[in-house]
């Protein structure tokens, strides 16, 4: 059994392209409780209080990444959009990018159970594991971990999520200020289908805004819709 673990250990350092210098913060972030609590005469409480860092330093990490990503974005945007990417649903979805189910040590009853689907599982081990690499490695290292792992988190984030909010708030204000309804102009569709770039500018009262492009006609109506509420609110 044990051999089993150190080969899997082996791996999963591999898959994350980080090694640990103490293996042991490795298998603790990796020990859910149900298996804990079946090892007699041991000390081990499994993963609750990695799972507890990981919390903060997962937070902290993105935080950090959306203030870099989008320098414009107010405090609201930012939170709402934090909140749609470290959640636990998204967490779960980076862990079985990872393949992480494979490597948690469970009890008979969760591994019964398929405890190594569980999105609660999942999450909460991964937020283990970054506490893992933030002791073993410190804030730089496990920065560098998590920023790779939901690049494409972020990026879905900023286009299905807070994004859509840009057209809402454009209406609401021009409607507030200007007495009429923002409309949206295709100017062009450029390149191949399966690459098309749309581009769209908007008018209000007949007054020509500003110009957005996006692979589809809702993505450009979005940066449309940003770069005049910009212009007409300064912010």
């Amino acid at each position: 059994m044990d051999q089993d673990i150190d080969t899997n250990l082996k791996e999963l350092q591999a898959s994350i392209n980080y090694h640990f210098n103490d293996i042991s913060l490795l298998r603790e972030a990796l020990t859910h409780k149900s298996f804990a609590h079946e090892q007699p005469g041991t000390r081990s409480i499994g993963n609750e209080r990695l799972e507890f860092l990981g919390d903060a330093v997962l937070e902290l990490s993105i935080t950090h990444i959306l203030m870099e990503c989008f320098p414009d974005y107010s405090e609201g945007t930012l939170t709402k959009l934090r909140a749609g990417i470290v959640n636990k649903e998204g967490l779960a979805a980076v862990a079985r990018a990872l393949n992480l189910g494979r490597y948690i040590l469970l009890g008979r009853g969760e591994e019964g159970s398929r405890g190594r689907v569980k999105n609660s599982i999942l999450a909460n081990t991964y937020e283990a594991l970054i506490a893992a690499v933030y002791y073993d490695g410190g804030y730089e290292r496990v920065f560098k971990l998590i920023e790779n792992h939901f690049s494409k988190l972020i990026h879905e984030a900023e286009e299905k999520g807070v994004s859509r909010d840009y057209k809402t708030r454009l209406q609401e204000y021009s409607q507030s200020a200007l007495g009429s309804v923002p409309e949206y102009v295709i100017v062009r569709e450029e390149g191949p289908d399966h690459e098309k770039i749309f581009e769209v500018y908007v008018t209000i009262n007949s007054i020509r805004y500003e110009t957005g492009r996006g692979k589809n006609k809702k993505a450009a109506e979005q940066e449309a819709a940003r770069r005049t509420l910009d212009e007409l609110t300064g912010k």
